[in-house]
């Protein structure tokens, strides 16, 4: 029999992300449940099934659900279904499919981005009319698809309202719009309004659903709203390597995540612990936090040498070199604890550095 050690200290915390959390208890019990006994492969098992009906329950009946192995996989496979090779897809300069994915949007989905500057990470409809133009130009990429993420990659949030705009505007163009929603729950607590309001309700057409950053051990969703929108996504989701072989395991744990509130529980948690950090690095001396606490990251400025230091005692990541930027990222299972003692650790190299 191979003994398997323990191999990290199940007391280190960090904020440098949340994926970087372990599973939640209940989504380890539903893959225990679900390990018993043959299940047919690729999809054909009655966990996928069930899936299914949870993501039409709190999307609508019109919902189909596609799983794929992480979040790149959901925004290549769904972007790639949306466009044409001679079709563009508009993103703000900030977005994850632009500055996160290593390129796979281009290498592996062959798709053009044309990037905007958004200065909070949101786009507008007047921002999309920057790059919404030459239509007919056989010299220009075509511009197909508008993608948004919320919550974005500073932190911030679209309401409902703000995203209805812009699917309203993309529509009248002629574009789709896509939804990169890795951490969607998290906006979606933050608003207090349920997951279709952003999405569906809205009008998206295609949406990125994440998991992984909301307790699953791995699996993200291609979730086609409007079925117009998307074609050959079977086919998609083969040639891009993001079909599962057994893939109940990754539909029971959607089941586990949607099929009551957990997803709400663990978003708000993050959110809650953000806001209690955002708090109190607010009253440290040598501490700026720019941006509002919207979901659940901190950004905020601190010299090099402390975060360097800092650095040693909790993880997190530089997100701007030339000013001093940091990320702060809270996850399902940050407590109380966790971030009182990481402010109090700010504080310490803080006033080690004015020394």
């Amino acid at each position: 029999m191979t003994v398997v050690r323990r191999r990290h200290d199940p007391r280190a915390r960090g904020f440098a992300s949340d994926n970087q959390a372990g599973v939640h208890p209940e989504v380890l019990r539903a893959l225990a449940l679900a390990n018993e006994g043959h299940q047919s492969a690729y999809g054909d098992d009655v966990y996928t099934e069930a899936m299914e009906e949870v993501f039409r329950a709190e999307f609508g009946p019109q919902a189909h659900v596609w799983p794929v192995f992480n979040g790149t996989g959901a925004n290549v496979v769904g972007l790639r279904a949306m466009c044409a090779p001679w079709e563009a897809v508009i993103c703000a300069e900030s977005a994850h499919v632009h500055t996160d994915e290593g390129g796979a949007p281009e290498v592996t989905g062959g798709l053009k981005l044309l990037t905007v500057a958004a200065p909070d990470g949101r786009l507008t409809p007047e921002l999309i009319d920057r790059r919404a133009h030459g239509f007919g130009d056989p010299h220009r990429a075509q511009p197909k698809v508008v993608t948004i993420s919320n919550a974005t990659e500073l932190g911030t949030v679209y309401t409902p309202q703000e995203t209805a705009a812009i699917c309203a505007h993309a529509h009248r163009l002629g574009l789709r719009v896509h939804l990169d929603g890795a951490r969607l729950a998290n906006a979606a607590a933050a608003l207090d309004v349920p997951l279709r309001a952003l999405t569906t309700d809205a009008g998206v057409d295609v949406l990125s659903f994440g998991g992984t950053k909301s307790g699953l051990m791995y699996g993200e969703a291609v979730v086609v709203l409007n079925p117009s929108a998307a074609g050959g996504l079977e086919y998609v989701r083969k040639t891009a390597m993001q079909l599962g072989s057994k893939m109940r395991f990754a539909s029971v744990q959607f089941e586990a995540l949607l099929g009551g509130d957990l997803w709400l529980r663990n978003a708000r948690r993050a959110n809650a612990m953000a806001a209690r950090l955002a708090r109190a690095v607010r009253e440290i001396p040598g501490v700026e936090v720019r941006t509002p606490v919207q979901a659940n990251a901190v950004f905020a400025v601190l010299p090099a040498a402390v975060a360097d230091r800092l650095r040693e005692r909790f993880a997190f990541y530089t997100w701007d070199e030339s000013t001093g930027e940091v990320r702060w990222m809270c996850s399902f299972d940050t407590t109380e604890d966790d971030v009182d003692a990481f402010a109090a650790a700010i504080a310490e190299e803080l006033a080690a550095g004015r020394r």
